[in-house]
């Protein structure tokens, strides 16, 4: 059972968790969707609301889905690394990942799992496709894009924070 809270009483270290404890972003509705591990992304505040930046290469499935819909949601599942490895490896085009993790679905306004532990439910308020001339420091480019498959900055303004009650 979750618990809504306001985003601003999120009471854990929201960079920890992105980058440790990783998180699954998640688009589409009932007929179809799909979801993805990452350990980059952001909150904050912006144009006066609390918002979230998911960052998501071009060629990520769960990329067609974000672009097509209106809210996407991150979720958040502590030291269970078994749903990263395969959300995190394989592709939702070729296996069905709900069903290899045995993730219980819920459809709200963007999909997210009932095993989730913390869930942020955002809408879409701007996306923008990182660019090789914006680099100031060129080391980063150097090192993570070699394809120059840059990321898309999808920016979410929060909806919706649900936290797991004990």
């Amino acid at each position: 059972m979750f618990k809504e809270i306001n985003a601003c009483e999120l009471g854990e270290n929201i960079i920890k968790k992105i980058s440790q404890e990783w998180m699954l972003i998640t688009a589409g509705n009932e007929n179809a969707y799909n979801m993805m591990t990452a350990s980059w992304g952001f909150m904050g505040e912006m144009w006066g609301k609390n918002t979230v930046i998911a960052v998501i290469r071009p060629q990520r499935y769960t990329m067609e889905f974000v672009e097509k819909e209106e809210y996407f949601s991150l979720s958040f599942y502590g030291d269970n690394k078994s749903i990263h490895s395969v959300c995190g490896s394989k592709s939702g085009r070729d296996v069905n990942k709900t069903e290899l993790t045995g993730l219980t679905p819920v459809f709200d306004k963007a999909p997210y799992f009932n095993e989730a532990n913390t869930v942020i439910v955002c809408k879409k308020q701007y996306v923008q496709k990182m660019e090789k001339n914006c680099f100031v420091d060129t080391l980063p480019d150097q090192k993570w894009y070699p394809n120059e498959d840059y990321h898309y900055m999808v920016f979410g303004k929060i909806e919706k924070v649900l936290v797991k009650e004990n």
